[in-house]
Formats: C-alpha cells, sequence, structure tokens
C-alpha cells in the first residue's frame, strides 16, 4: 500500500471547489444584504435586482434572454422540470419522449417514473464511443412524440453529442428538446438559438459556483407544469424563497468562465497527458469514450482484471482523490449503465475509474497519478480473481 506523499483532487466532474471571488462575491448577501425577492420594501426590491442582474450574466452566457432562466436548487430538480413539467403540459398532443441510453440517473429515473403515468419512454442506444446515431434518432420519432432529452457531455465517459444536429431535427419535427449540459456548461460554448434548444439544465458547482443553484433554461413559448407550487417565484414556474446567496455565486462563477480562455487548452493538455501515460504505462488498458470529441477534464479509463471498487480505495490512500463513475450513484453495487451501454461487460465496467481534471489541476499533480497508479494496478492484478491466466 502506497502512502500518500500529496493529495490530489481529481474528481471536479462530482463537484468544484466554490472559487475565492465567487465567496467574496456572495458573502454580503448573507447577512448586509439579505432580502426576499417577492418582499415589497427596499430590502426584497434589492434582492430582486440583485437576481435579475444575475439572470442577465446568466442568459447572456448562453444567448438567451433573462425571461427565459429559471433558478433551481440543483441539475437534478432542472432535469426533473424538464421532463415532468414538458410531459404534463403537452400531454394532449402526445405521450412519446425519447432519452438516451447514457443519460444521468436523474433523467433516467424522471423518465422512469413518467412510464408509471402513461408516457412511453424510447431509450436510444449509442455506439461504442458513446455518440447518439442521428439515425436512431430519426427512426424512434412519432407523431406522439413531444421531448427529446439528450445528455451534452456525459458526466461518466465525457462523450460530447452533436447537439446542434439534434436540435435541428427536433425543431424540423416540431418536437421540444431539452439537453442536460451541467457537465459541458462553462467548459463548451453553448447558444441555445443556433443549437436550437428548447430547454437546458446548468449547476453552479460543477463550475467553481456554490452547491445549491442550478438553472433551467426554458424558451419563450415553451409551456411546462411546474414541481412545486407556492408563493409564485420564479414566474411561477418554481416556487421557492430564492437562493439568493448562491445565484449570486452562480452568476460570479459563470462570469469568470467567460473571461478564463486559457482553461480549455490548459485541461486539454493535462487529460491528454494523462491519457498518454497510463495507456503507455498500463497494459490491458483502455479509454472509454471518444479521444477527442470529449469534455476537456474528463478521463475514464477501463482497467482490466482490477476491481474498481479496490482501485479507488488504493489510491485514495495515496491520495489521489477520483471516481468509480457518477458521483450521485457512487454507492450502487450495479455496473454503469453508461459503460454497459457502451458494450462493456459487467467486469470492465467495474474496473473503470473516472479521472476528472479541474483548475487548480498542476502537471505535477499528472506525474505523481503516472507514478503511482502503475504500482497500484501492478499490485491489485497480482491479487484479482479477474485475472487472465494468471498473466498479470
Amino acid at each position: 500500500m502506497i502512502k500518500a506523499s500529496k493529495k490530489i483532487y481529481l474528481d471536479y466532474a462530482s463537484t468544484t471547489p466554490t472559487d475565492p471571488k465567487v465567496l467574496g462575491a456572495m458573502l454580503p448577501y448573507f447577512s448586509n444584504k439579505f432580502g426576499n425577492t417577492v418582499s415589497f420594501h427596499k430590502r426584497g426590491a434589492d434582492a430582486m435586482e440583485a437576481v435579475e442582474n444575475a439572470r442577465e450574466v446568466v442568459a447572456r452566457f448562453i444567448n438567451a434572454k433573462p425571461s427565459e432562466i429559471i433558478f433551481t436548487s440543483s441539475a437534478t430538480e432542472s432535469n426533473n422540470l424538464a421532463l415532468k413539467g414538458i410531459a404534463w403540459a403537452n400531454a394532449f398532443k402526445g405521450k412519446h419522449i425519447i432519452i438516451s441510453s447514457i443519460e444521468h440517473d436523474c433523467v433516467l429515473n424522471a423518465a422512469g417514473w413518467l412510464k408509471t403515468q402513461g408516457f412511453e419512454i424510447t431509450e436510444l442506444p449509442v455506439d461504442k464511443k458513446g455518440f447518439v446515431l442521428l439515425k436512431d434518432l430519426k427512426n424512434s420519432i412519432r407523431k406522439d412524440t413531444i421531448l427529446v432529452s439528450i445528455i451534452h457531455g456525459n458526466n461518466e465517459i465525457g462523450t460530447i453529442q452533436d447537439i446542434r444536429a439534434i436540435g435541428k431535427i427536433c425543431r424540423k419535427n416540431n418536437i421540444y428538446f431539452h439537453t442536460d449540459a451541467a457537465q459541458s456548461f462553462g467548459k463548451i460554448p453553448i447558444d441555445v438559438i443556433k443549437d436550437y434548444i428548447d430547454l437546458l439544465t446548468a449547476s453552479s458547482h460543477k463550475i467553481y459556483g456554490p452547491l445549491g443553484a442550478a438553472l433551467l433554461y426554458k424558451r419563450s413559448g415553451v409551456p411546462i407544469t411546474p414541481l412545486l407550487h407556492g408563493g409564485g417565484h420564479e414566474q411561477n414556474l418554481r416556487s421557492s424563497t430564492v437562493n439568493l446567496p448562491a445565484v449570486i455565486g452562480f452568476a460570479k462563477a459563470v462570469e469568470i468562465c467567460s473571461k478564463n480562455k486559457m482553461e480549455t487548452e490548459k485541461l486539454t493538455k493535462l487529460r491528454d497527458k494523462l491519457i498518454r501515460g497510463i495507456i503507455k504505462k498500463i497494459p490491458d488498458t483502455k479509454l472509454n469514450g471518444d479521444p477527442k470529441q470529449r469534455l476537456q477534464n474528463n478521463v475514464n479509463i477501463t482497467f482490466s482484471f482490477v476491481e474498481g471498487e479496490s482501485l479507488l480505495l488504493e489510491l485514495n490512500m495515496a491520495g489521489i482523490y477520483v471516481s468509480t463513475g457518477s458521483a450521485c450513484s457512487s454507492n450502487s453495487l450495479s455496473p454503469s449503465h453508461v459503460l454497459m451501454a457502451l458494450g462493456k461487460n459487467p467486469e470492465d465496467a467495474h474496473g473503470s475509474i473516472r479521472f476528472s481534471l479541474g483548475r487548480p489541476t498542476k502537471e505535477s499533480d499528472i506525474d505523481y497519478v503516472l507514478l503511482v497508479l502503475p504500482q497500484i494496478v501492478k499490485r491489485l492484478r497480482k491479487l484479482s480473481p479477474f485475472r487472465k491466466n494468471n498473466r498479470v
């Protein structure tokens, strides 16, 4: 067992630290500038003005109108609002919804629940790199299809879908298009007009903003039914007192992303170094997802003849913090549904690790991983019941 000589966080796809500038922007709104946005006195008006300013910043980032931004508490809530809200508001048109087989669990589970309510769900397969095939989408569309929901940048394997092509197909067929952009927002340019997007989910804590803030972009004129009923906040679409400090922090994080042009280049370079190093130094490894059309901070590797949880624990002891897949389902003993959709067998799916890089990641961090990881894999393979003819 290798003892930690460094502490390296490589689970930024799970959550990011709050940027100090974001925290600085938030702090006054916990005490000095507090207020309920629906109160009629000056504090309420000031709070509302601050939220509307934040709404403008976020809207501008994706070429939306401020009135099209609904603030929520999480990407999970936004995804549920998109799927269930569209389903309930448009059931008179049809009850057929299309998703992909590699959606985040919150989309899969929301769709599964809608199935119990009489809706029909089509799960599109993906190819071995995780791409939805446009011909499959076209062939799945029916007269009663009301919604297509396809994830933009996959949270596990990093594959980036061609949402513009998908959105164009949906618009041509008068079907609403929703994309879960929780992982891609802030990393990949998104233009909701050019990409034909009707609904989009984004999250604050994936881009160095605070936990507890997210959004749903809803194109003007798209009808949805709210999940929550109450005081009529967020245009009657999301009743709940607005989390003022978190919304301010979310907007500040977006502002920083819009000015940080060098981050993509840096992370892509480090990502590719990590991929090359692992493949070169460790035999019987395979990159999951497309090597180029992937999130710049995502590295998902299958280590054959190794049990993923054991590898994760050994890396943890060595001070390297990674994930076996989606953080939201990391306690599950089932193999990743995303990797299984790529055609992996359960053993290889269980033997896969996600490394996700972030703004603080340094080249020396990658060097340390490439020094420690081969030793750990070699030792675990000697103990592995999955080893191939003892050849490890």
